[in-house]
């Protein structure tokens, strides 16, 4: 049995939750791989480093070897303190040089490079305080496990075929050897060995990569939370944790406003019917949220809502356009171009209308305004939207489920300004002026979950 277990940046973010962390694992039977993130707040500094000058370059690298060698000196003693030490150097001279290379500054793939090596240090400082604890653990990179990854800088995807035969190869005689594999998270290498990251808080993504190649039987992922909710407790005091879900119920609410999972942790598991269980590392005895492909139905009109905000609605208009698919076509291409998520679209007659981040806004209309202006009659921006994610069992199937969640965003006195339904048969996605998001989902949460 292999059981791949993440852990994010609070959870390996002090001696204290490291140790804590540790434990965890020195607990899982059987084989056991770590996936691991930088600790809390080292990505962060790497990147404001990054979007600064480079005249105090050795004060942020003295930072950063401070922060690890406080840890391991509350943790390590002796020869391991030494080994750790010396380790930690080698990679820290690295990224030193990194810095001062003037050259590789062009590359494209240098914030990437940057950017990731805080997993680096946490990869190795966590490997050998299970050492000082007496297992046989090895801390990888990316490169050294095999986790390969295709893409624009920034914007990352694992290639799964050659990551599951890097994996097999790198990391699996290890697992079978009862050694305990610490691999970082967060990036993988492309073609030509440049680190490429999965976007941030691209880990979780990056670890579920890496129990679809292992074929694990298991992926937990620990982060300072209990599991999913059936709403955000800080909108919904009462909300309550869901023990059990499937993976569409899971991969919607993550894509659409839940912020326990990265949206692309579910595809690598579900793939290959691998459960999932999101725990928290703060209260590891509490069961979590298992995530699988199949789980016992219950009566609930909604099992969780979730909300996204910060959007804007872009409306394209265009004569007929329903009887111009190219035009459609050409729409969706100029937002691919300018690399913009579009969380819903809706058609008519003679418009587009497009869900995005409000932050993408400004970027998706200069991409827009190379279409030609014969073809686009005029181009709106409805600003301040909110996403309302509804997950509930077989939803679309329900009859009169729409007819009555909508009746629920009427009495939170909102109005429907976008509708996304029937891509998914467990959510009914719809946008809502901010002003009154808060008011919709604890109206849907107070009237339908768990009821």
């Amino acid at each position: 049995m292999i059981t791949v277990l993440k852990f994010g940046g609070t959870s390996v973010g002090s001696a204290e939750a490291i140790l804590r962390t540790a434990k965890i694992i020195e607990n899982v039977e059987g084989g056991k791989v770590a996936v691991v993130s930088a600790m809390s707040g080292v990505t962060n500094h790497l990147i404001q480093f990054l979007e600064t000058d480079n005249a105090h370059a050795d004060d942020a690298i003295a930072l950063l070897a401070k922060k690890h060698m406080d840890v391991a000196n509350e943790l390590l003693t002796g020869k391991l303190l030494n080994g750790f030490a010396a380790d930690f150097e080698t990679r820290m001279d690295a990224l030193k040089n990194l810095l001062n290379d003037r050259y590789v500054r062009n590359d494209p793939f240098f914030n990437d490079n940057i950017s990731s090596q805080g997993e680096r240090f946490s990869t190795l400082l966590l490997s050998y305080v299970l050492r000082s604890m007496g297992h046989e653990s090895v801390a990888l990179t990316s490169e050294e496990a095999g986790l390969y990854a295709t893409g624009n800088p920034g914007f990352g995807t694992a290639d799964l075929a050659k990551t599951s035969a890097g994996l097999m190869m790198n990391v699996k005689p290890l697992v079978l050897a009862n050694t305990i594999p610490i691999i970082t998270g967060f990036y993988g290498r492309n073609e030509n060995d440049k680190p490429l990251t999965f976007g941030r808080g691209g880990s979780d993504y990056s670890a579920a990569v890496v129990a679809n190649g292992l074929d694990a039987d298991c992926l937990e992922i620990w982060t300072d939370v209990d599991g999913f909710m059936s709403a955000d407790p800080r909108i919904v005091p009462e909300a309550i944790k869901i023990d059990e879900m499937n993976f569409s119920e899971a991969a919607e609410l993550a894509y659409l406003g839940a912020k326990v999972l990265h949206p692309r942790t579910i595809e690598p598991v579900r793939m290959k019917h691998i459960p999932l269980k999101v725990k928290n590392s703060f209260k590891p005895d509490n069961s979590g949220t298992l995530i699988h492909h199949l789980r016992a139905p219950k009566n609930e009109m909604l099992r969780s809502v979730a909300m996204k905000s910060d959007l804007s609605i872009i409306t394209v208009s265009s004569s007929e356009i329903a009887y111009r698919p190219i035009m459609v076509a050409r729409i969706i291409e100029k937002i691919a171009d300018a690399g913009v998520i579009v969380y819903a679209i809706s058609t008519s007659l003679s418009t587009v209308a497009l869900l995005i981040h409000t932050l993408d806004v400004k970027e998706t209309l200069k991409h827009l305004n190379l279409l030609d202006p014969a073809d686009i009659e005029r181009i709106d921006v409805k600003s301040n939207m909110a996403l309302i994610c509804a997950v509930g069992d077989n939803l679309l199937a329900r009859c009169g489920a729409s007819a009555e969640i909508f009746g629920a965003v009427y009495e939170a006195g909102a109005n429907v300004e976008l509708i996304s339904e029937g891509a998914s048969d467990v959510s009914l996605n719809f946008v809502v002026p901010m002003e009154k998001a808060l008011s919709v989902v604890r109206t849907l949460h107070k009237k339908f979950v768990g009821e």
